[in-house]
């Protein structure tokens, strides 16, 4: 099967990947850090605000069951993305909204559906960046809620597309 990524942030990574793995062709998802300065940053270090990472998500997807531009409303669909660094309570710059493009096209597909939010009023906070390395989390952080039998405590579903 050939499969295609995306990366995005927004927010503790917790919530964007349990609701990001119970998408609709989504085939998997690992939460990690994007969008920083230092290799193989871990938790304690991604928190101090040092390295310049956010929490993110990459997830891998099947695109004859989904698409990229699915994805990244759903992105718009499960955050505040008028917040700037940070999420409800989880406030600093690892915890901001942000897209990591992997190619042009994908940057084209965010920049569209930021501009139509635009033109609905929204002020849309989110970034939109070049993918660098993803470095994958703790193991730990990984499907933290399916292992907690939890759910997540600041992200949500709403609708802002018709």
């Amino acid at each position: 099967m050939k499969t295609g990524k995306a990366v995005f942030a927004a927010g503790c990574f917790w919530g964007v990947q349990h609701l990001f793995g119970q998408a609709e062709g989504v085939v998997s998802t690992r939460a990690g850090y994007a969008g920083g300065h230092m290799e193989k940053p871990a938790y304690k270090a991604v928190c101090s605000g040092k390295t310049g990472h956010a929490e993110a998500v990459e997830v891998t997807f099947d695109p004859a069951r989904t698409s990229y531009e699915k994805l990244v409303r759903l992105f718009f669909e499960i955050h505040d993305f008028t917040q700037t660094d940070g999420q409800g309570p989880d406030i600093g710059e690892q915890y901001r909204s942000e897209i990591f493009c992997l190619d042009k096209g994908q940057k084209k597909i965010a920049e569209k559906i930021i501009a139509e939010l635009k033109r609905k009023g929204y002020k849309v906070a989110t970034k939109v960046t070049k993918a660098g390395p993803f470095w994958e989390a703790e193991e730990y952080h990984q499907h933290y809620y399916r292992k907690k039998n939890g759910t997540p405590y600041c992200h949500f579903g709403r609708r802002v597309f018709s």
